[in-house]
């Protein structure tokens, strides 16, 4: 296989030298292909397709965090190439989701021996890709004000609820699910693709980013416990204060101007988000399968499961 990787030199503020090295030392033996160029930011959309059509290679691997494996995935929709991820980011939700290690050796040991999986993407205002998750209200505010923060982590996302919670309002929000219109108050709404935030808090615990369809989660009622979750690992949320509605296409209006994110990237203010679904839409590299180990059964055993 030809790989090739986008390397996103500042995504999560760690120092890429262990991952390139890692690299390097990964393929010095092997029979693949491997070659490499840095994203700076600016020029990455021009950059992308050019080191594609260069190279022209059997996956693409995204070296960064969300936002870097969003921009170099919607380089290969509806493409025979193959989307592989390096998790370097900050919070590396997605790769969380597919089970994709985040060690150097797993991470690389999944491209070159796991297996290719078709995944749906969310199709957001015509004209953007949701890979993950995207929402509009309460959490969008909290990722705009965590991008303006200096610190990073627990901590700057900590002090970005504190300062959300200090102007959070519900907002009324007609969702037009297929061709069922509903009208709630809401502290926000998500379009899901996937099972949970790039922290490990699960919001759509029955989602599957390959079965047609994405879920319009509404978020009637929120303490400040619900708002700790979006970056606690591993903690549901209240089921009884959420709505949960299967989707192909929504149609999201508010009343008032409300915060708008995909993928962890702020978008601005906006009254209308319109989405659809798009089925197998991105192959992506993921873990193969492990193989269960037949079960042993006694004698005595054998016999009352026969019988």
């Amino acid at each position: 296989m030809t790989f090739l990787f986008a390397i996103n030199p500042v995504s999560g503020g760690t120092d890429k030298t262990v991952w390139e090295t890692g690299i390097r030392d990964y393929f010095a033996d092997s029979p693949h292909t491997v070659h490499q160029f840095y994203l700076d930011g600016k020029t990455d959309n021009e950059t992308i397709p050019q080191q594609i059509e260069k190279y022209k290679p059997d996956c693409v691997v995204a070296a960064g965090g969300d936002g870097t494996i969003k921009q170099v995935a919607e380089h290969l929709l509806d493409t025979f190439i193959s989307l592989g991820i390096l998790p370097v980011g900050s919070a590396n939700g997605m790769a969380r989701e597919l089970g994709i290690l985040t060690d150097v050796h797993g991470s690389l040991d999944t491209l070159v021996n796991g297996m290719s999986k078709k995944i749906d993407v969310i199709s957001v205002n015509d004209g953007e890709s949701c890979l993950h998750l995207g929402d509009i209200g309460l959490n969008a505010q909290l990722v705009k004000y965590y991008q303006r923060n200096n610190l990073r982590g627990k901590l700057g996302y900590l002090q970005s609820v504190i300062k959300v919670l200090r102007k959070h309002r519900l907002m009324k929000v007609s969702i037009t699910v297929d061709d069922e219109c509903v009208h709630r108050a809401a502290f926000m709404v998500v379009l899901a693709n996937a099972r949970m935030y790039g922290t490990g808090a699960v919001i759509n615990p029955d989602g599957d980013v390959s079965d047609g369809k994405f879920e319009v989660i509404v978020f009637r009622r929120l303490s400040f416990g619900e708002i700790l979750k979006l970056f606690w690992r591993f903690q549901p949320f209240d089921p009884k204060q959420i709505e949960i509605f299967p989707a192909t296409s929504v149609t999201i209006e508010t009343g008032r101007k409300a915060y708008f994110q995909v993928d962890g990237e702020y978008r601005g203010l906006t009254t209308t988000v319109k989405a659809h679904i798009r089925p197998g839409a991105l192959t992506i590299r993921v873990p193969a399968p492990v193989a269960s180990k037949p079960v042993e059964l006694s004698e005595p055993a054998l016999a009352r499961y026969i019988g």
